[in-house]
């Protein structure tokens, strides 16, 4: 395994439960059955704060970890293009990614192939928490 992935995963800060959401989505992975709640703040379409909570492994979490510090203060609709590309960066295509969130590029790549889905659980389950 390597060890950026346990790095990225050890930011804990905001697995933490929002009371006061205004979106939120619950997701598993019907694979190996990781599961994943994300809970937002979005005003004016900006997101403000993310928590999340999962039963996960160390992959899941290190995307869900890396995904809660990048996302605040991001537009939904940077939000839609960033998930779309992320999608992507397991496939023999070029992908042109705002540099915002080219530390993606660490975990989302080939060499992960194997935990693909666990890895875009956390992206999926935003695009359902905001409809997108």
């Amino acid at each position: 395994m390597d060890l950026r992935i346990l790095e990225i995963a050890s930011h804990t800060e905001n697995n933490k439960i929002l009371e006061n959401f205004t979106h939120k989505s619950k997701n598993k992975n019907p694979l190996c059955g990781d599961v994943m709640e994300i809970s937002l703040i979005v005003k004016n379409d900006v997101i403000e704060d993310m928590g999340y909570q999962c039963k996960s492994c160390v992959y899941c979490q290190a995307s869900v970890s890396l995904l809660s510090r990048k996302i605040k203060n991001k537009k939904i609709n940077e939000i839609r293009d960033f998930v779309t590309n992320g999608e992507k960066l397991f496939e023999d295509v070029k992908v042109t990614m705002e540099k915002h969130w080219k530390d993606f590029k660490i975990i989302l790549d080939k060499k992960n192939l194997a935990r693909k889905e666990c890895l875009l659980l956390p992206l999926r389950t935003i695009s359902k928490a905001l409809k997108i």
